[in-house]
């Protein structure tokens, strides 16, 4: 896995050993970026259920001014931390070694604030709704925060149940095994 633009181009990644996490390829993350371009120079990103930090470092390098990356998982953080250095965004981020709802929780004790939150969580877990809902009252986001999900192609998740939650599906994009909802607060 690499970095595939901005000022970190062409670096390697780190990816956490065993099969707890599916790094994003790199055609998928292209046609990702290529749809959220016009948000990320100066933007605050959100890359919950992080694994390597592929997708939140792949914002910093297109210019996002800062990123924070969760994840639950000792080698998984691990890993961000390295790729962090390596690609130079230290100082740019924050790493949550916890479970999501209690780095949701601490980030907005943080203060933080997200412009755009990138969520890929294990799929058909349901993690994902249970992150949503916290969001939709929480602190960290806005009316303007843009909400991407990742999960399997074969999923239960549909656009219903997104808008049930009280978002609205602005955009969804299928690949081979998986797909992106694009999601803003209702």
């Amino acid at each position: 896995m690499r970095v595939i633009a901005g000022k970190a181009r062409r670096l390697l990644l780190e990816t956490p050993r065993g099969m707890q996490t599916r790094p994003t390829q790199d055609k998928i993350k292209e046609t990702l970026f290529n749809i959220l371009a016009p948000k990320i120079p100066g933007c605050r990103f959100l890359d919950l259920f992080a694994g390597s930090g592929g997708i939140g470092i792949e914002a910093l390098s297109r210019g996002a001014e800062f990123a924070c990356f969760a994840d639950n998982s000792r080698e998984a953080v691990r890993c961000i931390r390295k790729n962090l250095e390596w690609t130079g965004f230290c100082e740019q981020s924050a790493v949550y070694g916890m479970d999501y709802l209690s780095a949701l929780r601490q980030m907005e004790y943080d203060a933080r604030k997200f412009d755009i939150v990138f969520l890929d969580p294990p799929y058909r877990k349901n993690m994902a709704a249970d992150a949503l809902r916290f969001l939709k009252t929480s602190s960290l986001t806005d009316a303007q925060t843009i909400f991407v999900v990742e999960d399997a192609l074969d999923a239960c998740e549909t656009g219903a149940q997104f808008e049930a939650a009280g978002y609205e599906v602005f955009r969804e994009k299928s690949y081979k095994s998986n797909r992106h909802w694009f999601l803003r607060r209702k």
